[in-house]
This record gives C-alpha cells, sequence and structure tokens, in this order.
C-alpha cells in the first residue's frame, strides 16, 4: 500500500507535477485520480487542500481530501491570493482587512485547531498577525487583548 499526500488547488488538480510523476509509477490511471480529486475539492474552489491518495496493492485508489489551511481561507476572504509581505527593512506590507464574522466562521469550520471556540478564534488572530492582516480594520493582537479581557464576545 502507498500514500500520497499532495496540496492542490480546489477544482483545479492537474497531471502536472507533484500528482503525475508521483503516481505513474504506481501503475494508476493518473486522469481518473484526478477527475475524482478535482470533484471532491470543487467546493474550495480556487484554495490550496491537502489531498491524500492511498492507493493498495490491487491499483485501486481512495482519495481523501482536508480542510483547507487557514491562510487559504484567508486568502479566501481576502479576494487576494497573496498575504503580507515582509519588506527589506522588516515593515510589514498589509494585505488587507477581513471581518471578525469571517474569523469566526473559519475558527469553526477548523477541527485541526484544539481548545474552545474563543481559543479557536485567538489563533486564527494570531495566523492574521503574522500575514499581516487587519480585523475590522483593527490589530488582531489588539483583538486578542479585548477578547482576553471580556470586551469582545466571541460567539
Amino acid at each position: 500500500m502507498e500514500t500520497v499526500e499532495v496540496l492542490v488547488k480546489g477544482g483545479h488538480a492537474t497531471a502536472a507535477p507533484p500528482i503525475g510523476p508521483t503516481l505513474s509509477p504506481l501503475g494508476i490511471n493518473v486522469g481518473d485520480v484526478v477527475n475524482q480529486i478535482n470533484e471532491k475539492t470543487k467546493s474550495f474552489d480556487g484554495m490550496e487542500v491537502p489531498v491524500k491518495i492511498v492507493v493498495d496493492d490491487k491499483k485501486n485508489f481512495t482519495i481523501s481530501v482536508g480542510s483547507p489551511p487557514v491562510t487559504s481561507m484567508i486568502k479566501k476572504e481576502l479576494k487576494k491570493d497573496k498575504l503580507g509581505t515582509l519588506n527589506e527593512d522588516k515593515t510589514r506590507n498589509l494585505a488587507g482587512s477581513i471581518t471578525l464574522d469571517a474569523v469566526v466562521k473559519i475558527a469553526k469550520s477548523k477541527d485541526s485547531i484544539r481548545g474552545d471556540l474563543k481559543g479557536k478564534v485567538k489563533q486564527v488572530l494570531g495566523t492574521c498577525q503574522s500575514a499581516g492582516v487587519l480585523v475590522d480594520e483593527k490589530s488582531p493582537k489588539d483583538l486578542i487583548k479585548e477578547i482576553t479581557e471580556g470586551k469582545v464576545k466571541v460567539e
């Protein structure tokens, strides 16, 4: 049994690397695999999605789709391909601003993040901070503090 894990753009997988060259030696129909991946990931259109392909000894395969990374979900909310970048002088270019509701929606969708909703929201806010993304035009760091102090309620 062989397991292949790849990150693909939802609904847009191709037989190009990394999928084709990895699966071809296993003797399965790469086109069928790509079609199934695209069918299973079309709801994540444009977002990077982790996909696991398991091929057994009889050349049967199963595909399981994970949840997109938080950064991909933030990019989708921003409607941008890139998040904030660091300049040579270590200052950050901001990528934009998303709503706290969007942060809560992302936090609720991530089973891989442990803890209660408040903790999950703080983790997503931490990712926003690192990615140069404001939340409701505020610094995510400030929002984390306000949530901790009880000034902002998360539900």
